[in-house]
């Protein structure tokens, strides 16, 4: 493949953002994840509000919280296509259509990594995508949100995870086809309990050479 993208989907307290970063760092390519399509936006003129209100969150908190539409181009943007878009200005729809344009632009320029989004969905005509899903049993999930500084114990964690869950299937399943976890949407899924990031990576490499 000479062209791939890589779309990472996770549950919460998986690791989906470590193993971004490691395969990305093995193949030379860019990383994305909210972070980094943010600093994206800000190159293209789009408010960087933008990305923070739109961050897989579900889509009745972005209704009760933006306003109009701002059309349904499916092109990619250029630099300045954004200038005058806020925030405050866009509806969840129109949220999603901005946030959609700007990971098709970040694509077009090569191979990536890019976490969530509905990255999958929105390149999912793009010949070289890779789609993963990474999930793990509840009890594995919170000990790595404890570990990690997320949550001081299980009475934290535990809640932590089911509710981002539940923001990330309702924010994937609202704006695509739906089956967020659903392992006939993915190319490929792992178990962060049974396979470590540094077995991921490699099974991803393997699989990247063999296309």
């Amino acid at each position: 493949m000479d062209n791939f993208i890589i779309v990472i989907g996770r549950q919460f307290g998986c690791g989906g953002r470590e193993i971004g970063k490691r395969i990305a760092d093995e193949l030379g390519i860019p990383y994305y994840d909210k972070t980094l399509l943010s600093a994206a936006a800000e190159e293209f003129g789009m408010d960087t509000e933008v990305f923070k209100a739109v961050d897989e969150k579900r889509p009745s908190f972005l209704r009760n919280f933006l306003g109009l539409n701002c059309g349904t181009s499916s092109q990619p943007c250029t630099p300045g296509a954004f200038a005058h878009f806020s925030a405050g200005s866009l509806s969840p729809e129109g949220l999603y259509n901005a946030q959609s344009k700007v990971i098709q632009s970040i694509c077009e320029r090569g191979s990536c990594v890019i976490v969530g989004r509905t990255a999958d969905y929105i390149m999912r005509d793009h010949p070289g995508l890779i789609s993963i899903f990474v999930h793990a049993p509840i009890e594995h999930r919170v000990k790595k949100i404890i570990e990690r500084g997320d949550a001081a114990d299980e009475i934290g964690a535990l809640p932590m995870a089911r509710k981002n869950d539940k923001a990330r299937e309702s924010y994937y399943n609202y704006f695509t086809s739906g089956g967020w976890g659903k392992a006939r949407n993915y190319h490929l899924c792992f178990d962060s309990s049974r396979f470590n990031p540094e077995s991921i990576v490699a099974l991803l490499k393997a699989y990247i050479n063999t296309h």
